[in-house]
């Protein structure tokens, strides 16, 4: 039984964080410089969000991040489908699939630039190739890893291949997929957020994070970074939303 103080546990870790931040300040443990107190990160937080810069460049990093996953989706879901619903042809690529998955996306960036250019079409393209795999992955095997027996309850009650698909191999696939969508939309905010930073960006989180660096504002670089901890939060927070409501049966 879950017990009312146990709604307040999450703020723990919250307040040992800033506890032992304000204690690394205070102590000198880093250049006051490099390692502002939590306050005055908080404070430009706060500004870069209410009408400054990082309140345009989280718009920038947002757009890009469901771009990608967008596409990633209208590519990787009904490819997982197709491939899961073949275990004889998913093992014909099994391989090509491991390999790019396994491949750090930034080690794909020339191959997008040679490709797409320097613009913000390689950056949600190269983040759309890293979530699309994962996606593609876990819809798969969740197609695969369906549960036989219901499988071939359905098939016993006279449902035809189609229906046995729409109404029960998918349907028990859903938590699978969820999982490689929750995976994928973190996947494609890291690789965008990265891309942002190295790729010739002028706005964006990443962005915002490199030239804050680079001119030594550290505070800005710090709510820059927290600023993309909190988006990455929020998304992974609205799928598991999703997840809830859409596969509510899941485990059942």
């Amino acid at each position: 039984m879950t017990r009312p103080s146990d709604r307040y546990l999450p703020f723990i870790g919250v307040l040992a964080l800033v506890f032992f931040w304000y204690l690394g300040w205070a102590m000198r443990v880093v250049d006051p410089v490099l390692l502002p107190p939590p306050h005055a990160a908080a404070i430009a937080l706060w500004k870069g969000l209410n009408g400054g810069k990082l309140y345009a460049d989280f718009g920038f990093t947002i757009w890009r991040t469901i771009a990608s996953i967008l596409i990633a989706c209208v590519i990787a879901i009904p490819l997982g489908i197709v491939l899961g619903a073949s275990e004889r042809l998913y093992r014909s690529v099994e391989f090509i699939i491991d390999f790019f998955r396994s491949t750090p996306a930034s080690a794909m960036f020339p191959l997008f630039l040679v490709i797409f250019g320097v613009g913000d079409r390689t950056k949600i393209y190269v983040a759309a190739f890293g979530a699309g795999l994962v996606i593609l992955f876990n819809v798969a095997y969740g197609v695969m890893n369906a549960r036989k027996t219901r499988i071939l309850a359905a098939q016993i009650m006279g449902a035809s291949r189609w229906r046995v698909m729409m109404d029960v191999v998918l349907m028990e696939s859903m938590p699978q997929t969820f999982v490689g969508l929750r995976n994928g939309i973190s996947l494609a905010l890291v690789i965008v957020v990265v891309a942002e930073m190295f790729l010739g960006s002028v706005n964006g989180i990443g962005h915002r994070v490199f030239e804050a660096q680079q001119m030594f504002d550290m505070p800005d670089m710090y709510a820059a970074i927290f600023a993309a901890g909190a988006l990455g939060y929020g998304l992974n927070f609205l799928f598991l939303i999703f997840e809830k409501s859409f596969v509510h049966w899941s485990g059942k």
